[in-house]
């Protein structure tokens, strides 16, 4: 009997009903608490929250092209539900995920019945896509106001059959990075194996032009207590590595474009590791290693500030950020970046789109 070959992969978005947390919820505190354990008890919150208003649910289905600004950075996105089971390759991951937390996550998931917040997927559009997501975004949008997180929000509601064909034909043949949501996505193909013919297999995304809007990408820092810059100097001096002691921050910051920048509390210093690799790549698989150092005494930081507050404790390790071809790069090549390795920002604040399985 002859197989039908299989479907090459493809990036298919489809409309959806989006539920919307009321405007003075989105990105609050209280917006929190629907997603709180015990989380089989999400569906009666929700539910009770619907009757008070506080939840809305649109009409009809639609894809979205969602835009928000948060201090004066905006992002532009379509959002709508990913066939995973047709994605394959065109959605890459950069960086690696922990298969526990993967089925942990797929669990909480299908008890909530949820997808909270949007799959961040990032490419580089084509001109044909950022001229048809331009026209549509001519018109006054659907929804327009800012939550008390101060982020600005205007959403375009897209339920035109001809509109919805066109943006999915131009999007179909993309290869997206994921640049916010690893572990989520991971636990989507989970449930998608798991619970084939059923909801699963679609899941909320957002798909940002980083041609056009794109999102900020920065490095997550690190710290190791009890480390000292003397162990580093003497790995250097066996390894190769180029040490480099500097009387000042600002003349060890100069080097952070390329290179580690390292601070003990007093003392501070860059280090470009031997050979090619990218600094947070020789980091996590060679320097480490080399300084005697285990992962259960690195310690991970959002911002250099952060980092440097524990330098007191050890040493402060600030990265270089990667760009966008760099991270896109090592996603095609399956060479994912280790756990943390970068932040994407501006996110939308939580509650703004989200899909319900329960509809």
């Amino acid at each position: 009997m002859d197989t039908p070959p299989e479907q090459e992969p493809q990036l298919v978005l489809r409309p959806f009903r989006a539920l919307r947390l009321r405007e003075s919820f989105v990105g609050a505190p209280v917006a929190n608490r629907i997603f709180a354990r015990p989380y089989r008890s999400a569906a009666r919150r929700l539910q009770d929250w619907q009757r008070q208003r506080h939840v809305r649910i649109d009409g009809e289905p639609a894809l979205y092209i969602h835009e928000y600004t948060s201090s004066g950075v905006s992002v532009r996105g379509i959002v709508g539900e990913l066939d995973v089971t047709r994605a394959g390759s065109a959605v890459l991951p950069h960086e690696a995920v922990r298969m526990e937390q993967v089925a942990e996550l797929a669990e909480r998931m299908e008890t909530l019945a949820l997808n909270p917040a949007p799959i961040l997927l990032m490419h580089r559009g084509t001109p044909a896509l950022r001229t048809a997501v331009g026209l549509l975004t001519e018109r006054k949008p659907d929804l327009s106001f800012t939550d008390p997180g101060g982020q600005h929000h205007r959403m375009w509601r897209v339920q035109d059959t001809d509109d919805v064909q066109l943006i999915g034909t131009l999007v179909a043949a993309t290869r997206a990075v994921i640049a916010d949501g690893h572990h989520r996505y991971a636990a989507a193909l989970e449930l998608a194996a798991q619970r084939p013919g059923t909801g699963w297999e679609q899941t909320l995304v957002m798909l940002v032009d980083q041609s056009d809007t794109p999102l900020q990408l920065g490095a997550i820092h690190r710290s190791v207590v009890c480390l000292t810059l003397e162990t580093v100097a003497a790995a250097a001096i066996l390894r190769g590595d180029d040490y480099r002691p500097h009387a000042s921050r600002r003349e060890a910051l100069a080097s952070l474009e390329h290179a580690l920048v390292l601070h003990d509390g007093e003392k501070w210093a860059s280090l470009h590791p031997r050979g090619l690799q990218l600094p947070v790549f020789a980091l996590h698989e060679d320097l480490l290693p080399a300084w005697g150092v285990d992962d259960a005494r690195v310690q991970h930081h959002h911002t250099a500030g952060q980092a440097l507050a524990r330098a007191r404790d050890g040493v402060a390790i600030l990265l270089p950020a990667p760009s966008f071809e760099q991270v896109a790069t090592a996603a095609r090549a399956g060479q994912p970046f280790p756990q943390k390795a970068t932040s994407f920002q501006p996110k939308p604040h939580l509650g703004a789109l989200m899909r319900d399985l329960r509809d």
